[in-house]
């Protein structure tokens, strides 16, 4: 198979779950190539999502590593599946950044996702007036085309909390949100009481850091967590910047944020006083 220089998330995914396999069932690279009847550098290029997978070489790669469970091949398979696959985000190519397409393709395939917001409403609870705003603040020179898919994809985004088996939504999100006026003060308004219905889904639970709390000092920039189906699949971790995105896969560096994201749950108000706070807020909007 040709050399894949940009994998995708999904596809690091399936090689980091091969790896796991490899290593748990104490097994090397040179045995794993014999199975394979390759060298090893094969099994490094799969291992490292610089190439795919065919569906023999997975069968007879999860058959040397005992993988049994019929339930957990039948995972793998779809992970390996999906990997090559384009998604709803596909049709928005040429319009939003490749790394935002990357992030809507592993949102979609989780089934927990913790976020934590600092400055700005979760774009899953954004409504579209507010997300016009939003990007009107930061691309002040965008057309109203570019303005109008983007609100789109954010509305397909969305999907995921009422699909069959929706996205299990955590949310903690700086008091200072609530009072970051975005748009006129009826689009603030309005943003803030679609909160308050969004926080009543039994998927989503919605808290708020009070501005008073010692804990916003641990507030480096927004951040998620995001878990799969799969028991065996481990968490992955993102967080951007104005310059770059960052994924974090590794067990120890995504249980720093895990860590972090169980902090924050303790220190922020519960649920009930989380909603006082966003109505005592949308009432300030008038």
């Amino acid at each position: 198979m040709p050399l894949n220089t940009n994998p995708t998330i999904r596809q690091r995914r399936l090689a980091r779950r091969l790896r796991e396999l490899r290593t748990t069932a104490g097994m090397t690279h040179a045995d794993a190539s014999v199975v394979l009847d390759s060298d090893k550098s094969k099994v490094g290029r799969i291992e490292n999502a610089q190439s795919g997978v065919r569906l023999p070489d997975l069968r007879a790669l999860m058959d040397l590593y005992g993988v049994t469970d019929p339930d957990e091949r039948a995972e793998i398979e779809k992970l390996s599946r999906e990997s090559k696959q384009k998604g709803w985000w596909s049709r928005y190519a040429n319009a939003v950044d490749g790394a935002y397409a990357a992030y809507a393709a592993v949102e979609s395939d989780a089934s927990e996702l913790y976020n934590v917001e600092t400055n700005l409403v979760p774009g899953l609870l954004q409504t579209p007036e507010y997300t016009r705003a939003v990007i009107g603040l930061q691309v002040p020179d965008a057309t109203s085309e570019h303005v109008e898919t983007q609100v789109t994809v954010r509305g397909e985004r969305r999907q995921v909390l009422t699909k069959e088996h929706p996205l299990q939504l955590w949310v903690i999100v700086s008091e200072s949100v609530l009072y970051h006026r975005v748009g006129t003060r009826a689009v603030m308004k309005a943003q803030l009481e679609a909160l308050l219905a969004d926080s009543r889904r039994s998927n989503v639970q919605l808290q708020v850091l009070p501005r008073e709390d010692p804990m916003n000092a641990c507030l480096f920039g927004p951040f998620v967590v995001m878990g799969f189906p799969a028991a065996s699949e481990t968490d992955i971790a993102y967080s951007e910047s104005p310059t770059s995105t960052l994924y974090y896969e590794e067990p120890a560096e995504v249980e720093v944020y895990t860590t972090l994201f169980r902090r924050l749950n303790m220190a922020a108000a519960n649920v009930r006083a989380s909603r006082a706070l966003i109505t005592d807020a949308a009432k300030q909007m008038g």
